[in-house]
């Protein structure tokens, strides 16, 4: 059984027990979440589509831990003008890990 549920913006496929690195949450590591934005859910043999949400679907999740990806690097260069710039940036996601998808 999976679903796809859209949170922050964005989709994630959400199966039960897998853990998702989703942008950076200001809720405390532990806490219990529910997400109720449900795109699609199967369940084995039966599939449902919302339009936009699945009416009745909630995706529970717990948050774990906050981290930063890698270090992305933008460099900005003109020729011939004497112009050069580095900039880095480093995203921060937080994990969590799903605990139950429920069908209403």
């Amino acid at each position: 059984m999976y679903a796809l549920v859209e949170y922050k913006g964005k989709q994630y496929k959400a199966e039960k027990d897998a853990q998702i690195a989703v942008d950076r949450l200001d809720v405390e590591s532990g806490k219990s979440i529910d997400i109720d934005t449900v795109v699609l859910v199967n369940d084995g043999d039966k599939i449902s589509v919302g339009a936009p949400y699945v009416k009745g679907a909630v995706v529970k999740a717990v948050v774990e831990n906050t981290f930063k990806d890698k270090k992305v690097l933008v460099y900005k260069y003109k020729s011939k003008k004497d112009y050069h710039r580095t900039i880095g940036h480093r995203q921060q996601y937080t994990n969590i890990r799903i605990t139950d998808i429920i069908v209403g």
